[in-house]
């Protein structure tokens, strides 16, 4: 993924609750050369965190690790970490979101429903439950049924259930880190339509 978004001139004005201009240590420089070189740009939440040195280095190292993490199908922990980032309504997660899925060749038309899968005609039953655990894991308390979980963990297997719970847990971090200092859509999916706030009712049924 090193084809640069459209939006990530160096002019581009940061929305973020902490300084945009994050002290220019070692470890702040070096993440960044690598976001460039990864994403063909720095990542906000990056310079968000910049201002704390150790806070950076464990969220770069807790990113290398999830990086590691192959048990799950990648379009379902797509379609989980972004009806997380909908729920919690980050809208820098869901714009990053919808471009990496993209060049994960992911199916946009699911993605744009995501917020709507409780209605919409384009998941199997396998992707409803994915997105009724990422719904249910969520929620403040977190609120997963037994018979949610037992069909996950036959249909994927312990291994990939366990990655998927884990992976909606990284991404409410990240969600909630972001929508904390104020980020907003750094532009990496101008094309990006997915709505914020889907309807939450029913979470964790089938």
């Amino acid at each position: 993924m090193s084809s640069s978004p459209s939006p990530s001139t160096p002019e581009r004005s940061i929305s973020t609750r902490v300084s945009p201009v994050p002290p220019r240590t070692l470890t702040n420089r070096a993440m960044a050369a690598f976001s460039r070189w990864r994403y063909g740009a720095v990542l906000d939440p990056l310079v968000a965190v910049g201002h704390h040195g150790k806070v950076t280095r464990t969220y770069a190292l807790t990113e290398l690790g999830v990086g590691g993490w192959k048990s799950l199908d990648p379009g379902l922990r797509s379609l989980a970490v972004m009806a997380a980032s909908v729920q919690i309504g980050c809208t820098w997660c869901v714009d990053f979101g919808y471009w990496e899925a993209q060049h994960q060749h992911m199916d946009p038309v699911k993605l744009h429903d995501v917020p709507v899968w409780r209605t919409s005609e384009h998941f199997t039953d396998l992707e409803r439950d994915v997105l009724a655990l990422a719904e249910a894991e969520t929620a403040t308390p977190p609120i997963v049924d037994d018979a949610l979980a037992a069909r996950l963990t036959e249909a994927l297997g312990t291994e990939a259930f366990t990655e998927l719970v884990a992976i909606v847990a990284v991404e409410n971090l990240r969600s909630r880190i972001n929508a904390a200092m104020g980020l907003s859509s750094q532009g990496f999916s101008d094309r990006c339509e997915v709505p914020m706030g889907g309807p939450l009712a029913q979470v964790g049924e089938a």
